[in-house]
């Protein structure tokens, strides 16, 4: 929002399941309140989303995985374009290489590519670059093979960072002259499966959330050299887990002080504070998602207000963020079915 009290929020859910697609939301910038005002199912199992330019960018997590753009001038959005295949399984992630690429991170096929934009912003499959990763890890059903979860350009738009949860890895790529090469990969501990990464204000580290073993790996960040330095993990939870615990999101406050993390099966929000230089978080509090399984977590731009989709309760909770300790207070939930992913409009990073 740019000092209005209300603007335009976007929701995304697995039609497959019986979610409605892609859901236009407006957002109350005052206390964070949703009111759904409507939804489209143009693109099927649109999981994850991206707001740009006047343009949503959704992804479609099938076998035969796709990008659309969608017009948001529209109430609910329409397509811009044709759906642009990405030549992967299951993409989980998608995010905006500048003005003229988007990345995307295909689960299913443990790999990532690069589809150039027109001029009017939509995908162009025609022109699109993959890096297959490879690779496994030791977890007997979850790592036979590559999955990157998360494709992200470092805050110096240098850089695009996937993370692989099938390989306990992340790697350091760039992107040239529209292809992708590998530049670093860093390893992580055996068995721990990491699925996304956040980077702190001052660039100077990175936090990565662990899927198959609910902790949360603090790194050292080099955009200058392009390299990620594992140092110390840490758990997201005060105490063992109880049964389930998959850790799926992470977010960081934009003043850098706090880091949140969802995990799915405790159905929990954790927070930490983090410590001037981002190398020390801490973990403080966990607080319930208001549902069951929080598959995404994002902070509205203000930094007040905080949003879990629940997936498996088929809704979308907000929380009012305290300013002074970052706990997060449940306001009140929004009935979304299947809900996965929710996104608010977002300065494109300028990438190269």
């Amino acid at each position: 929002m740019t000092g209005s009290q209300s603007g335009r929020v976007y929701i995304g859910s697995f039609t497959a399941a019986g979610g409605p697609g892609i859901v236009t939301a407006e957002v109350d910038a005052s206390d964070g309140s949703l009111t759904l005002l409507a939804a489209t199912d143009a693109t099927p199992d649109p999981s994850y989303l991206a707001v740009s330019g006047g343009l949503l960018y959704a992804v479609s997590e099938t076998a035969e995985g796709a990008v659309t753009a969608f017009r948001t001038d529209t109430t609910p959005v329409t397509p811009a374009g044709r759906p642009a295949p990405v030549d992967g399984d299951g993409p989980t992630h998608l995010s905006l290489w500048g003005d003229h690429h988007v990345l995307t991170a295909n689960y299913g096929s443990g790999s990532v590519t690069a589809l150039p934009l027109r001029a009017d912003g939509t995908p162009d499959a025609a022109g699109r670059d993959v890096l297959r990763h490879t690779g496994s890890g030791p977890h007997p059903q979850r790592q036979q093979a590559p999955h990157a979860h998360q494709v992200v350009p470092d805050p110096s738009g240098r850089w695009a960072v996937s993370v692989d949860l099938g390989t306990d890895s992340v790697r350091v790529c760039v992107l040239t002259d529209g292809r992708l090469t590998l530049h670093h990969e860093t390893a992580l501990r055996p068995g721990s499966g990491p699925r996304h990464l956040a980077f702190h204000p001052s660039a100077g580290y990175a936090y990565v959330l662990n899927e198959l073993a609910p902790t949360l790996t603090v790194c050292q960040w080099d955009a200058t050299t392009g390299i990620l330095k594992a140092l110390t993990e840490v758990p997201v939870l005060a105490e063992g887990p109880r049964g389930d615990a998959y850790p799926s999101e992470i977010v960081v406050s934009p003043d850098g002080r706090f880091l949140w993390t969802a995990t799915r099966g405790e159905d929990v929000i954790s927070l930490f504070t983090l410590d001037a230089s981002g190398e020390r978080p801490t973990l403080r509090s966990t607080t319930p998602c208001g549902g069951h399984w929080p598959r995404d977590l994002a902070l509205a731009p203000s930094g007040r207000h905080l949003y879990a989709a629940n997936e498996r309760s088929g809704d979308v909770t907000w929380f009012t963020v305290d300013p002074e300790t970052g706990t997060p207070t449940r306001s009140g939930s929004a009935r979304v079915p299947a809900a996965s992913c929710v996104a608010f409009a977002a300065a494109r990073p300028s990438c190269a």
